[in-house]
């Protein structure tokens, strides 16, 4: 994939080498190979949905890189509460930066302002449907941890019926046809289509609905919070709300090397004592947002090949 210009919207738009680029460029970002790259860019951040580590990230990424950031973090004080259209505030933006980062509740909406905005944009996440800078950078940790991705078992915890970090990690590893677990009740379970889409690819999938029901071992435990905002029924959310719980005692019936991940915000569903182990990888993640966040900005720039 030719990154310059280019959109990105969703993990199943790449390839392997596509990713594979991803990783080394973020690499070489990370060990310093690059100095001030973005200088004269400018990025819009749009997000219509609450954000922490994305959107700071990428704003931090940009900054520290020399470029500059224009943009909103919820509608409150812009014209979309006028009764402006999404297809007007993307186009009037476009129009002031080089590059839109935007997250929206609703799926399919960033794929709408690609088609709009005269710069490129990447989606930082869509309804319950891809977040792919996110996958890039769980890619890239899992890339300093293991050597070869293929060889890497991934058990998915929680909610991975909504869950879109779950659904875009899940599809990448399958290009690797790494083997998969989902772990989740029936009433999260992994959306049917993209099971079967990941055994198309190649990945051997296991589902099971609690952790003592692997029969397996497995080298990484990816764990989900249960997203209470994706819930129609709030009655629905209590009955399955707080179901798994990953403590010191879980890593330790894991197993000593297992890694843990998480896409971040968690609620309840790691406790506080797992930090302070070394298999906590969740933290190291978020931080490598920074140097993925700036390798992506930069290829889609045309500053790095």
């Amino acid at each position: 994939m030719d990154f310059a210009g280019k959109s990105i919207i969703s993990i199943r738009e790449m390839d392997k080498n596509s990713l594979l680029k991803i990783i080394e460029t973020s690499n070489r970002v990370k060990n310093g190979e690059y100095k001030n790259f973005l200088t004269g860019k400018v990025l819009a951040t749009l997000f219509f949905e609450p954000s922490t580590r994305t959107r700071l990230s990428f704003e931090s990424a940009m900054r520290y890189m020399g470029g500059g950031v224009i943009g909103f973090s919820g509608t409150e004080y812009t014209s979309i509460k006028k009764g402006e259209t999404l297809q007007d505030t993307i186009m009037t933006v476009s129009g002031y930066c080089n590059v839109i980062v935007m997250r929206h509740p609703v799926e399919g909406t960033a794929r709408l302002a690609s088609e709009i905005a005269i710069v490129p944009v990447i989606n930082a996440g869509d309804g319950a449907n891809q977040h792919p800078t996110q996958t890039f950078l769980d890619l890239f940790t899992l890339s300093e941890l293991f050597a070869n991705l293929s060889d890497v078992r991934v058990g998915f915890l929680g909610d991975l019926k909504y869950g879109r970090t779950v659904h875009s990690l899940a599809y990448a590893l399958s290009l690797y046809q790494s083997p998969l677990w989902f772990i989740a009740p029936d009433l999260l379970r992994m959306p049917e289509y993209l099971t079967q889409e990941i055994k198309e690819n190649g990945s051997r999938v296991h589902e099971v609905d609690d952790l003592e029901r692997l029969e397996e071992h497995i080298d990484v435990l990816y764990v989900t919070r249960i997203q209470k905002e994706r819930f129609g029924d709030m009655q629905e959310y209590e009955r399955i709300a707080g179901c798994y719980r990953v403590t010191k005692k879980v890593v330790d019936m894991l197993g000593k090397d297992i890694k843990i991940m998480h896409p971040l915000p968690r609620v309840d569903e790691i406790a506080q004592e797992v930090d302070e182990l070394e298999n906590a990888l969740y933290f190291r993640q978020a931080h490598n947002g920074i140097p993925v966040r700036q390798a992506v900005l930069g290829l889609v720039l045309g500053r790095l090949d």
